[in-house]
């Protein structure tokens, strides 16, 4: 299911690998509809990070919801799932092919964290700041439009 209302964005899903890149599809559209071109690499390169977590670590589903709002000036993308268990950042060995992903949201992102939820699960976001975005010219009747 997916919601669109002016800039906000919401996909549930289960984490499997074949939906993370639809969803990745979908993020880069709504971005570009929004005209946020410039943040599509981070946005994507981040929900990428955190559906394979839950991919890989979440318990006792994959279920979870991913979130896009515009506010104000900054994107946020979030994640939710059914997990309690909160993720750490750890540093991974130099040859390990894991344990890397919260470290690249920290480093592609302004900032990011994890908040409980209520009824079970987890939140993790992290935010990116949007371009200021600045209205299109208007036509003047009978004109080429502003000088």
């Amino acid at each position: 299911m997916i919601s669109q209302p002016s800039r906000h964005c919401t996909v549930e899903l289960q984490a499997l690998p074949s939906r993370i890149g639809q969803v990745r599809r979908i993020i880069s559209a709504q971005l570009r509809y929004w005209h946020l071109d410039p943040l599509i690499d981070q946005a994507a390169l981040g929900v990428t990070e955190l559906l394979t977590n839950v991919h890989r670590h979440a318990q006792p589903d994959k279920q979870c919801t991913v979130e896009i709002e515009l506010l104000l000036d900054r994107l946020v993308v979030s994640v939710q799932d059914h997990d309690p268990r909160l993720p750490s950042v750890r540093e991974a060995d130099l040859f390990a092919t894991s344990g890397r992903g919260l470290g690249l949201i920290a480093a592609v992102s302004e900032t990011w964290g994890v908040r409980p939820r209520g009824e079970g699960g987890k939140v993790v976001w992290f935010t990116l700041a949007a371009p200021q975005l600045t209205p299109p010219q208007l036509a003047v009747p009978g004109g080429s439009g502003p000088s």
